[in-house]
């Protein structure tokens, strides 16, 4: 794929573009559409690319977090990197934690990170840091541009390790006089190492666990949740009855009606232990072995059940679907695997909102092909089952538990599939951590509705408070995990970054509310007020 760059005046001894108009051309060609930019001034030869090469869509994010969290909601429905251009260190490590969620979550992103000219970095401007070492701390791939000439097979190279299996975090780093000086023409694309081929052996293994008569239950992550992998699972579980899991927080599963039903781990450790002991073998599938989010006192922190065998039929970077559909055919599954029917759960009766009324009310109304992004938490985990018969979805929640993920994913999801409606479910806490992606979906007009669960507390840390045994009970304590005094006012944050909001405290108010969102168009908010 080509890509014209106009001639610079007066640089015709020169291949006729700059270092950026360079970058912005291997990008396109490589196939990268999207950059959602939070720029400065490192960052404006970027900036004014974009309007000499076709081809590239940029999205004004008002905060990095929002940019890179929406790169992440992107690359989770399209299977595609986009980028995002964000400005010096301070830029960068604004928009780390979802940088860690997209890593867990394994997307492909490619970060552009603008810094000082190399003849400027002797004088340690103010905003000087060190760059490169942010970067490595948390991306697969990370290169500085030294020279105009190589920023062009820099960004190649760049979007190959990113799409490079399971998916990977790049980071180029661009100096702006990199940026702004005589560059060589775009670099062609770089397509990366396909995955990793299962052995037959492990899928010989697999079979003979399966046709053992042991209670078998498979856990599966990435991209055999959806698409032909999962309904290879499908198949293998009607064939075997073995148990389909999933990961409490896994980049995207297909749920609802079609779908073989596969049940998220639950989020405690306890509750884990409990869900897989019935089971006397544990098969890997794309997946590691279950683990605590965190350690507390005299608790197991290793989720698999003494005595429970561990294998694995495919690891991250391997072929996942190929490897089910091999496994398929070695246990003589039937051609179509199990689905759950389209039975969504009854709404709940009048009365005072509550978290399971919303999510009763959601699975009810949910439209098909809606992508549902979930960090509610603990207003949402333990009702997320009332959508596994609602009408077909994506489902993708907060992934590596850094949160303020979820508007900015949802963001994310709405432009890589505008024609699917999105449904952000997110708790008042999260949400204050990037609010700043309202503004985004209003300027860019996006069909996201969010249903904002006020409880006014950090809910999950009164949880944990207790179970780290430092439950006190005092005043001050109690002062850092409640949103109260004042109470957050969400219809009004909401409409001052140009979405619609509407405030529900009943069963009825949020069931009128979340019907019409659902049958308009554009980005809304509705503040539920659970007790």
């Amino acid at each position: 794929m080509s890509h014209e760059i106009p001639d610079v005046p007066g640089d015709a001894e020169h291949v006729g573009c700059n270092g950026a108009e360079s970058l912005v051309a291997t990008l396109v060609g490589s196939g990268v559409e999207v950059c959602f930019a939070n720029p400065g001034t490192s960052e404006m030869h970027f900036v004014r690319a974009l309007d000499r090469i076709e081809g590239m869509r940029p999205v004004l994010c008002l905060f990095e977090g929002v940019a890179t969290g929406a790169a992440d909601g992107y690359a989770r429905m399209t299977g595609n990197p986009a980028c995002t251009l964000l400005h010096l260190g301070p830029g960068f490590t604004n928009g780390m934690a979802n940088i860690h969620n997209a890593r867990r979550a394994q997307s492909p992103m490619v970060n552009i990170v603008g810094d000082h000219a190399t003849n400027h970095e002797r004088y340690d401007a103010p905003l000087n840091a060190d760059l490169m070492g942010y970067a490595e701390a948390i991306s697969h791939w990370v290169r500085r541009s030294r020279s105009p000439r190589t920023v062009a097979a820099d960004a190649a190279r760049a979007v190959q390790a990113a799409r490079q299996p399971p998916g990977q975090t790049a980071t180029l780093i661009l100096p702006a006089d990199t940026a702004w000086l005589p560059a060589e023409r775009p670099s062609p694309r770089l397509d990366p190492a396909p995955p990793g081929t299962v052995s037959g052996d492990a899928v010989d293994a697999a079979a003979r666990a399966l046709a053992s008569g042991r209670r078998t239950a498979m856990l599966l992550r990435g991209n055999v949740l959806h698409g032909q992998g999962l309904r290879h699972a499908a198949r293998i579980a009607a064939a075997t009855g073995c148990a389909l899991f999933c990961d409490t927080f896994t980049p995207r599963l297909r749920s609802g009606a079609g779908s073989p039903g596969v049940t998220p781990l639950p989020y405690r450790g306890r509750a884990i232990l409990e869900r897989l002991g019935a089971f006397e073998q544990l098969l890997l599938v794309g997946a590691r072995p279950p683990v605590a989010f965190f350690a507390y006192p005299d608790q197991e922190g290793w989720l698999t059940p003494p005595g429970c065998a561990l294998l694995t039929l495919s690891h991250p970077h391997e072929d996942g679907p190929a490897a089910l559909a091999a496994l398929a055919e070695a246990v003589g599954a039937p051609r179509k695997g199990l689905a759950v029917p389209f039975d969504p759960p009854s709404q709940p009766p009048q009365g005072p909102l509550t978290a399971e009324g919303v999510l009763r009310v959601v699975a009810a109304l949910l439209p098909e092909e809606a992508i549902v992004t979930d960090e509610g938490i603990t207003s949402t985990l333990p009702h997320v089952p009332l959508l596994a018969r609602s009408a077909p979805h994506d489902y993708l929640p907060v992934t590596g538990g850094s949160i303020g993920n979820i508007l900015p994913l949802g963001t994310g999801a709405a432009i890589a599939a505008p024609d699917r409606k999105v449904v952000c479910l997110e708790g008042d806490g999260s949400a204050m951590y990037t609010l700043q992606a309202l503004w985004t979906q209003a300027r860019e007009r996006l069909d996201v509705v969010t249903v904002l669960y006020a409880n006014r507390s950090y809910a999950v840390l009164n949880q944990e408070l207790e179970l780290v045994q430092a439950a006190s009970g005092g005043e001050r304590a109690r002062s850092l995990l409640d949103l109260g005094n004042p109470d957050l006012d969400w219809v009004r944050l909401s409409e001052g970054m140009g979405v619609q909001a509407v405030r529900a405290r009943t069963v009825r108010e949020f069931a009128d509310a979340f019907a019409r969102a659902m049958n308009t168009r554009g980005p809304s908010l509705i503040e539920a007020v659970i007790v």
